[in-house]
């Protein structure tokens, strides 16, 4: 239906742009016409200012009629360009916020702003010059060619043989522009990657005294989008150069020939001599306004031609089906079935033929060496990755059945380093609930209590208004983790993942989320990514995966019975390995 609508905005649009390239053509001749009659009676015709003041009158009408319609032209592809860049940057942002996490993962974030900003803007003139300039230089050239065959035919003869120089020139220019347009957006994206992974790491950068090599490497990286700018700019010039060349040419030649036709062969009046020399410049002046359009257009092209491409990488999307859970219903087992997973077709790393049951309200560890899977298999069972093969059952239904936003609210989902967005306290944990539901601040305190948070948000002077940085700023690891926690308690999700949330953190800090997190615990589905000794042993099943593989699931005790590689990670932990 979007497509279907676009269409036929398209054609509108093009309808309109005709019908003002049409009556600008029709008031460029109406100009050149008045302006003649007026000189040739005022000189040759003796005609008194008060004879000439209608067509004066007339003049000004036309005049101002002309400014009119340009102005409206340029209007209407002005907003076909930004309703154009709109669509394009809608695009790009529902593309990135829609890719899985692995998909969010691949590429720099600079080159990403760098497609949804810089790339965009490269587009606007195509829609907003070139394509107005398209339909004006088609038909207002033709208008007047064709008053100038009806006054004199050998000086349309002289234009229709010049015109073709001017567009065999722009395709020539035009196709050296598309290709240099594109190798500046890859240096911009180059330096805009680069820039935006230095800003980030500086810190990382001075300490280990990288700081001016990098310096040296974004200014290699800015030098090279210098050069590759400035190639467009000098294929620009000699495009002007060339096309100034050709029309004045051209003119010369008409004017010599009705010079010729005028003073020695009186093939011609001085009106129609007059009337010609007023509209050849028009006609040329129509064809030069192309070939620049024709320049930006093609650079243009180069940037249409990236960002469809960006968008043709596009994964496929998950398609959610329309099933709901009930509400009340917390009891929810999860089903892993040949669950297969690989990153891309040329990563080696892969989960492959993973088979699991997670019942209800049981506490399952995901245990393993580094690199083993852990975190992928979470991201799974969250239903942010999608198996490449196999399916994930929720309650015997495929995970997909469901309605993406049901799932989504059955579950919370505390990584490691949970992201805290710009704003209040306050909203940041109201984000824990679904958007269409109302949050009472009392609500949200109860969630802070719940978290052990509420002590440190009511000895701040603001309470729960104060404001936070963008990604936490101002906040410790351990606050970052207690809000994410009073999240879920606001919540009250049936299926709990935990992605490691403790590592890193000092043990007093770890003892009061782990405290909060068997509270939250207590009514749903918990599935953690373990690291510590304690969180491993209480747990009623256990995974260990290896290389992605499943190697063995059980108790604690089961495990260390029966697979060697858990006992000696145990061991190595300073647990009892025998």
């Amino acid at each position: 239906m979007n497509h279907v609508t676009s269409d036929v905005s398209k054609r509108k649009n093009h309808i309109i742009l005709t019908l003002f390239s049409l009556l600008m053509g029709t008031m460029i001749i109406a100009q050149a016409y008045l302006l003649v009659t007026i000189i040739d009676g005022v000189f040759l015709g003796d005609k008194t200012f008060r004879d000439i003041l209608p067509l004066l009158a007339g003049l000004l009408m036309v005049l101002f009629a002309r400014v009119l319609f340009g102005y409206l032209n340029g209007r209407k592809g002005i907003q076909m360009g930004a309703r154009q860049k709109e669509t394009y940057r809608q695009q790009l942002v529902e593309k990135y916020s829609g890719s899985s996490v692995q998909s969010s993962l691949i590429g720099q974030s600079g080159k990403k702003v760098s497609m949804i900003m810089d790339a965009v803007d490269e587009v606007d003139s195509y829609y907003s010059e070139y394509i107005p300039q398209i339909i004006q230089s088609a038909i207002i050239p033709m208008e007047i060619i064709i008053v100038i065959f009806m006054t004199h035919a050998n000086s349309g003869w002289i234009m229709l043989i010049t015109t073709p120089f001017i567009p065999i020139f722009m395709i020539i220019i035009g196709m050296q522009t598309k290709k240099k347009s594109e190798e500046r957006l890859d240096e911009l994206g180059a330096f805009s990657g680069k820039f935006l992974d230095v800003l980030q790491g500086l810190v990382t950068l001075k300490l280990f005294g990288r700081a001016r090599q990098q310096q040296e490497t974004i200014k290699d990286s800015s030098l090279g989008f210098r050069e590759a700018t400035m190639s467009i700019l000098k294929v620009a010039f000699t495009n002007s150069f060339m096309l100034e060349l050709i029309s004045m040419l051209s003119i010369g030649i008409i004017a010599l020939e009705v010079a010729l036709q005028l003073i020695l062969f009186d093939g011609i009046t001085f009106f129609g001599a007059f009337f010609i020399l007023l509209l050849a410049p028009e006609f040329y002046t129509a064809l030069k306004q192309l070939g620049n359009a024709f320049h930006n257009g093609k650079s243009s092209m180069g940037a249409v031609e990236k960002i469809t491409e960006e968008l043709n990488k596009q994964e496929k999307p998950v398609e959610w089906g329309d099933m709901t859970l009930d509400t009340d219903q917390t009891a929810i087992e999860i089903k892993l079935s040949q669950v297969n997973f690989r990153y891309g077709e040329e990563e080696t790393f892969a989960l492959q033929n993973i088979d699991a049951i997670i019942p209800p309200y049981h506490h399952i560890a995901i245990v393993g060496p580094s690199g083993a899977g852990k975190s992928t298999l979470l991201h799974i069972l969250s239903g942010i990755a999608q198996p490449t093969s196999g399916r994930v059952y929720a309650n015997n239904q495929p995970l997909t059945h469901y309605r993406e936003d049901v799932w989504f609210n059955t579950l919370s989902y505390i990584s490691q380093d949970p992201y805290i967005f710009s704003g209040t306290i306050a909203e940041n944990i109201a984000i824990g609930m679904n958007a269409t539901q109302d949050v009472s601040r009392d609500a949200i305190a109860q969630a802070a209590e719940n978290a052990g948070l509420a002590r440190l948000i009511e000895s701040l002077e603001h309470g729960y208004d104060t404001p936070v940085g963008e990604a936490g700023r101002g906040l410790s690891g351990g606050e970052k983790q207690r809000l994410a926690l009073a999240r879920a308690f606001l919540k009250k999700p049936s299926v709990i993942l935990f992605d490691e949330p403790t590592t890193g953190l000092d043990l007093k800090t770890e003892r009061i989320l782990e405290a909060s997190m068997e509270s939250l615990a207590a009514d749903a589905t918990v599935i953690t990514v373990a690291h510590r000794l304690h969180t491993i042993q209480n747990a009623d099943k256990i995974l260990y995966l290896d290389h992605g593989h499943l190697i063995g699931s059980g108790t604690h005790t089961e495990l260390m019975q029966n697979i060697a590689a858990y006992k000696q990670m145990v061991a190595l932990q300073g647990g009892d390995a025998s």
